[in-house]
Order: structure tokens, then sequence, then C-alpha cells
């Protein structure tokens, strides 16, 4: 690991005014300076020389005492600075919004949910095997125009959605597809003040600049999560499917919440894919292919074929929007029978 200057905030606005660029402007993960939280990614890509910042301000304080989860007349606040585990053993979250508890259990091992953040959790490296690896000098997001090694590479694990010929990797977190399938909203302090923006338009697709993962710049950070406070959030679930069991990233996985009407019929459906995508993926031609209709098998399959009809594969991966479609199918079915 290289050298870098650590410093401590005292609050919001003194971590953002150390992170604040002096600079050219360029985007947060390839900034001189990173926050630090939990650091479960940060430190591990910074021991592989993958991230290499000059300074390191630590907001773990900003986090101590006070109501990280509260509940506002118009929403669910859950403070970023909120650990994963706690989050996840939260009543009014197992009570409510059970898609945001069932992602974060089975995220990671229970060891970095004991200390990785809410708001780190969403900015984790979208990333893959080329990316980590220093060795392999064709990475775009690493280094731009350097090429993508994964292209007629190792890419089994690697996106079929949102890809370009610059960058194919995919968005490994599942907290996200959550708060994207919960139309969240994201707080976010910064040199400018603080804002308040959609959730699901926080990350960008690579398009011809993989090294830029989200609207975020230099000195912005995440404080906190909005979620609505309504019925059909209870009508919610999150389907992971993987390797193995524990501590593996989704090769696909579904986000589904279902607002049903007296009828069973579907009045709005919401609909966000994970482990196919380069970002957090909501699939909303397949919501609204479902409005009106019965959730069976048939209508579950209609809608999953068009939330994958845009899928580009290669050589390694051409069996994820299959795997993609039934995890979505499953995701359907389990969230039309619940009981709420």
């Amino acid at each position: 690991m290289r050298p870098f200057l650590y410093q401590r905030a005292a609050s919001v606005a003194d971590a953002v005014a150390g992170a604040a660029p002096s600079g050219n402007r360029v985007p947060p993960t390839l900034a001189a300076t990173q926050f630090l939280a939990g650091g479960t990614t940060l430190l591990d890509l910074m021991k592989l020389d993958v991230m290499q910042p000059q300074a390191l301000i630590d907001i773990g304080d900003l986090g101590r005492g006070g109501t990280r989860i509260e509940r506002r007349p118009d929403a669910l606040y859950l403070s970023a600075a909120t650990r994963m585990a706690e989050a996840a053993q939260h009543p009014d979250l197992v009570r409510d919004y059970p898609v945001i508890v069932q992602s974060l259990d089975l995220a990671a091992s229970p060891q970095i949910r004991n200390m990785a953040t809410l708001g780190g959790n969403v900015l984790q490296r979208t990333r893959c095997s080329y990316f980590r690896d220093t060795a392999w000098a064709a990475c775009n997001k690493r280094d731009p125009g350097s090429g993508c090694a994964a292209l007629d590479g190792v890419n089994r694990k690697h996106a079929v959605l949102g890809v370009s010929d610059q960058c194919i990797a995919t968005y490994p977190g599942d907290f996200a597809q959550a708060l994207v399938v919960l139309d969240a909203l994201v707080e976010i302090a910064g040199p400018q003040g603080v804002r308040v923006i959609p959730f699901a338009g926080l990350h960008s697709a690579p398009g011809g600049t993989p090294q830029v993962e989200t609207v975020l710049m230099p000195g912005d950070l995440i404080t906190g999560f909005a979620l609505p406070v309504a019925p059909w959030t209870r009508r919610s679930v999150y389907v992971k499917i993987r390797d193995r069991e524990s501590y593996e990233f989704a090769l696909a996985s579904a986000a589904v919440a279902l607002d049903l009407g007296d009828d069973g019929a579907v009045k709005a459906s919401r609909i966000a894919l994970g482990g196919v995508a380069t970002k957090p993926w909501r699939a909303r031609e397949a919501e609204a292919a479902l409005v009106g209709k019965h959730i069976d098998q048939g209508t579950a399959r209609a809608a999953a074929e068009i939330a994958f009809a845009g899928a580009k594969t290669r050589d390694g991966n051409a069996y994820k929007p299959e795997l993609g479609k039934r995890t979505l199918v499953r995701a359907l079915l389990q969230a039309s029978e619940m009981s709420i």
C-alpha cells in the first residue's frame, strides 16, 4: 500500500471541505482524496494498488450517536453511516421493507456487514478480476483508453445489460437494487450545499467513460437515503442467485415490489435487476407490461422476456439472460403470493 495522508472529519461540513477539489474536477473514484467509512472495499483496492488516493478522510465518527434510522412524515430516513447489519435488524425495515432486509442479509459476510456502511455499500466500485489485477494493462476503468481485457477474456460473471465496447464489468451490490425498486431518494452534501436526487439517477452506465461510475463529484458525500412510506413496500422481495450460498456476488438477482388491487391485478410494479448489469438496473418496460394483469407463470415470464430484450452477451456469459429471466419470474411469483 502506498503512503497517504490520513485525517478524521469532525462533521459533514468538515469532510466536504477537506475533499473539495482545488483544481480540475475529476470523477470521485479518481480523486486524490477519498472518504473512508467502513473501508471494506476501498482498503482492499488500495492494497492491490488499484486505487491510489493521496489522502483519506475518515468519516467513521459521523455515524456515532444520534438517530441513524428515523421515521419522518413522508419517508423512512436511513443515515448513510448506518451499518449494514444494524439496518437489517431494524424493526421498521423488517416489518415494512422486506426487500431491504433481504438484500442486506444476502450480501457479503457477517463480518463485513458489521463494518460496512449503507453509504459505502452503494458506492463500492463496479469491478471485475481484470480491474483488480494490475498485471492486466487493458482496463478502461483503471486506465482510460487502455482497452478492456474482459471483452474477449474470461467473462462468465460479466454484465449483459448496460454494457459498452469500453467495459462490461458488473455492478456488484445488492442493497442498491432494493433502493432502486423502492424509488428511494439519496441525500448528498457537497461543496455547493445539500441536494436530493432519485437514487436511480446516482449510477452511470459505462458508455465511453467507464471510469465515471456515478454522478457524484469530488467533495460530494452521501449522507442518507429516504424510503417511501406506502403499503406496497411490504409486498417486496429480493432473490439472489450465486455460485455458493454465502459471501458471493450475484450471477443474477431481482428486486420486486408490487402494488396489487383488491382483485389481485397489478396496479403498479417495480423491478430492479442485479448481477447482470453495469449499474443497478430498473426494468421499466417490463413493469409496464404487468399493469392490469394477474401475476402467474405466463405473465411473469412475458415480463422477464421484455426485461432482457436488450441483453448483449459474450462467449462466457451467454447463459445470463436465461438465468436472469428465471430469477425475475421467481421474484415476481414470490412477491405476488405475499400477505401484507
